[in-house]
């Protein structure tokens, strides 16, 4: 007699086992194994590059950024090769910069500048690029820095491309950017005044009609510098001297800006 490998009761234990999982499977087939290994949830059913570009396109167009991102992201991570990913990539930008979310598409149009620079896109990317900083502007008496970067950034549009659509804009805004940051030198001018500093101030003053003569706000720096020069600085009612403190309207800037105005809503 052969010598078995096991005892009979493990066999026993073994062939009961395997009849159960037959059974098993017989009876759930499968929706079993779809269950094991997550083959029926809702969330993998892939989508095709087609589907998701057209239900990203049409949830952008509605204004629902939200989704519309998430349908072009999705098509960057299964299909980054497809031809609709260099699409996905710049309206995954657009939808950043829709939802505020200057410098998440800042970095998203610099990578596509980066990937594609030859593509006929690049002048709108650049524009983009400089509208993101410009959109973060906050105050004259806050953080600047997002004005000084627009002005850089639209600079460099108008240096690539002098030509493109969307150069008066670039020149408005960039005029508009200039008038920020004098409007925050001369604010700068009048807290010094407010806070008995009248020679800073005058230096400050100084500085800008001599660097900025034809700003706005220059003739009125004038005049604060004659009163502090003629030891006659205001005290009272400082507020009345003050700019207005957010970004100047860039329409007031440059020409046919009706027309820029309507060009940039085309291309959203």
């Amino acid at each position: 007699m052969k010598h078995m490998p096991f005892p009979v009761g493990t066999w026993c234990r073994l062939a009961l086992t395997l009849l159960f999982l037959t059974n098993a499977l017989a009876l759930t087939g499968c929706a079993t194994l779809n269950k094991w290994f997550g083959l029926d949830d809702e969330s993998s059913i892939l989508k095709s590059v087609d589907t998701l570009t057209m239900e990203g396109m049409d949830d952008y167009s509605v204004g629902k950024y939200h989704t519309a991102r998430k349908n072009f992201e999705e098509i960057m991570d299964r299909y980054p090769f497809s031809p609709q990913a260099m699409l996905a990539e710049l309206k995954a930008a657009d939808c950043h910069y829709y939802q505020g979310n200057y410098q998440e598409a800042k970095v998203l149009y610099l990578q596509f500048e980066e990937r594609h620079p030859t593509n006929e896109a690049i002048p709108y990317v650049m524009f983009q690029i400089g509208m993101c900083d410009y959109s973060r502007t906050d105050r004259i008496d806050r953080d600047t820095s997002g004005a000084r970067d627009a002005i850089q950034s639209f600079s460099r549009l108008l240096r690539a491309y002098p030509n493109s659509p969307y150069t008066s804009e670039a020149k408005a805004r960039i005029e508009a950017a200039r008038e920020f940051l004098v409007n925050h030198e001369y604010f700068v001018a009048v807290f010094y005044v407010r806070t008995n500093r009248e020679q800073e101030a005058a230096h400050r003053l100084k500085y800008l009609i001599a660097v900025y003569p034809d700003a706005a706000i220059t003739p009125t720096a004038k005049k604060l510098l004659e009163l502090i020069e003629a030891g006659k600085a205001p005290k009272m009612g400082l507020a009345s001297w003050l700019p207005k403190l957010s970004m100047p309207d860039w329409n007031l800037f440059g020409k046919n800006t009706k027309d820029e105005g309507q060009t940039t809503q085309e291309k959203k």
